[in-house]
């Protein structure tokens, strides 16, 4: 296939009616009257030599290609738009436009909130729209990272992409408050016959690679898809649960249940911003990484103060 030969108008046409999945709608979803529209959706179909879209009674259905090709030209019409908005400079009071950051919802709520604080006083024409990070990450990282503007997550998950850190956090772990089973601490033979309560994905992937490695398997009662709601799956049961230490000291306070250290040495989490290298000297994403990686010193440096008050008190 000759790309130079392509006329890429026509993946602004495509991704519009395999959304709509309707000629006019698609029309005037991007600026073309119908009849362009069905000469677009005649020259797609014989580069495909496929109908993408079916007729079936009153209404169009796509084919099975055509649906595979709606997510593809999701991220292709992404990965353009950010391609063809790159700029020189970039004066983040005055610019207007939003960045996408692929993020659990730890990662939003231990820093994500701070960095929209810090953009809300600084650029106020910027918008951030933070997304749960998908299941596919690992085994498809650099076609997500091409269509977005950074993914949140920690080291020992992916690598091969630019990234910089944020800060560190420790492994804890979460017991109810009146668990009748766990006084201050919790041991290795706890961590084997109690049941527990997991994040289900594996984004944590080196922390349980060291359970493994200890050990211990958990016996998990309940997964679920939200760090944020392990305390309430373990106040008021026997259940634990592992889980990062600044996000347990937010949420422990919303549930009856208290954070205990873990019968070992626990890996740190050293979390990083990370992106494709096509956005490195975009100079929108320089000012975001930059505003990222201040962030993230403010919250190293907070929790500094934090902990040497602590120690004095």
């Amino acid at each position: 296939m000759n790309l130079a030969r392509l006329d890429l108008n026509l993946v602004v046409a495509l991704r519009a009616l395999l959304t709509e999945r309707n000629v006019t709608r698609a029309g005037q979803r991007v600026g073309l009257s119908q009849p362009a529209m069905s000469a677009a959706l005649a020259r797609l179909r014989r580069h495909f030599d496929d109908d993408l879209l079916a007729r079936v009674g009153g209404h169009y259905e796509l084919t099975a290609l055509g649906q595979v090709l709606l997510d593809r030209t999701s991220t292709a019409y992404d990965v353009l738009e950010r391609l063809f908005a790159s700029q020189a400079e970039f004066d983040a009071s005055t610019e207007r436009r939003e960045f996408k950051l692929l993020a659990s919802d730890y990662a939003v709520a231990v820093f994500g909130t701070e960095l929209a604080r810090v953009v809300h006083e600084e650029a106020p024409g910027i918008r951030l729209r933070f997304t749960q990070t998908p299941p596919g990450v690992v085994d498809d990282t650099a076609t997500l990272l091409s269509a977005t503007d950074g993914l949140l997550m920690p080291h020992g998950v992916i690598s091969d992409f630019p990234a910089t850190d944020l800060f560190e956090d420790q492994w804890v772990f979460l017991v109810a408050r009146d668990h009748p089973g766990v006084e201050d601490r919790l041991t290795r033979q706890d961590l084997a016959r109690l049941p527990w309560v997991i994040y289900q994905r594996t984004y944590d992937a080196p922390a349980v690679r060291q359970l493994s490695m200890l050990g211990v398997e958990p016996r998990v009662e309940v997964s679920v898809d939200s760090f944020q709601l392990l305390p309430l799956l373990v106040a008021g049961t026997r259940r634990i649960a592992l889980i990062q230490a600044r996000l347990a000291r937010l949420l422990a306070p919303l549930a009856a249940v208290r954070v205990v250290e873990p019968p070992y040495e626990a890996v740190p989490l050293q979390e990083a911003m990370w992106w494709h290298p096509v956005h490195t000297h975009d100079a929108a994403h320089i000012w975001l990484r930059e505003t990222a990686a201040r962030v993230g010193r403010r919250l190293v440096s907070g929790s500094a103060s934090a902990g040497s008050t602590g120690d004095g008190q």
